[in-house]
């Protein structure tokens, strides 16, 4: 008996090449990478014992009640309660508003704050948030993800303070000049930003303007540092974001 060499098809070479290859890509620690969970959309406390107790001291302020305005971000607005105390007094302090601005914080402590306690219990009929900035210069995340950790908390607060309006503030311009890496990071999350915004729920609002010039420099006069507000622009931040306020008060 004579038996034939039988030799696999070419086509059958090709698909079994291209199984073994979509397998090895799919399990490949790029692959794992591209599909990971970004940082800044995990919940993370800051570890300084300073911050767990300014923590400590919100949720006590959170369970008295009787809020209806909310500020949530960093340093910028913690600044609320130092440089731009009196101002703050002037338009927030009728307002029963409460600062939840925390020093040096990103997107994934301020969700790990959300998830523990900082607006259980209240029912606020407005909440401004601003946060990313310390994603772009302190930890250089990507735009793209520093986005993503800003829709995770507007995603926690829709549905933790479901009838509340949120105002989602542009980050603020940082550094001297527009072409600025830092400056153009913030710029492109910014542009992320507007597309969450419903206009029914959730309203955006970009006060870059504000502080800069024709040219786009960024005034020393208003941000000393060119990041933190000084009184001046405490009140430009105020006198920017007003009307807005008022309307979405329904004052």
């Amino acid at each position: 008996m004579r038996f034939r060499n039988r030799q696999t098809p070419p086509s059958r070479y090709l698909l079994l090449l291209l199984v073994t290859l979509g397998i090895t890509l799919a399990l490949s620690p790029l692959s794992l990478i591209r599909h990971r969970t970004p940082a800044t959309m995990v919940p993370t406390p800051q570890t300084d014992a300073w911050w767990m107790a300014q923590h400590e001291h919100a949720l006590a302020r959170v369970r008295q009640g009787n809020i209806d305005l909310v500020m949530i971000g960093d340093s910028i607005t913690q600044g609320w309660g130092n440089e731009g105390r009196q101002i703050w007094d002037t338009y927030y302090g009728h307002r029963r508003a409460v600062n939840l601005g925390f020093n040096s914080d990103r997107t994934e402590h301020v969700l790990w704050r959300l998830d523990h306690g900082e607006i259980d219990g209240i029912a606020p009929k407005l909440v401004v948030v601003m946060i990313g900035t310390n994603n772009t210069g302190a930890h250089h995340d990507p735009p793209g993800e520093t986005a993503a950790g800003i829709h995770a908390i507007l995603t926690a607060l829709r549905t933790r303070l479901p009838a509340a309006k949120i105002l989602l503030l542009g980050l603020f311009p940082r550094m001297a000049s527009a072409d600025d890496p830092i400056r153009r990071i913030n710029v492109t999350i910014n542009d992320h930003l507007r597309a969450y915004a419903d206009n029914q729920h959730i309203f955006f609002l970009d006060l870059s303007r504000h502080f800069l010039d024709t040219q786009g420099h960024l005034s020393q006069d208003l941000m000393p540092d060119y990041l933190h507000p000084n009184a001046r622009g405490y009140q430009v931040w105020a006198d920017g974001m007003e009307s807005t306020i008022r309307n979405l008060l329904g004052e």
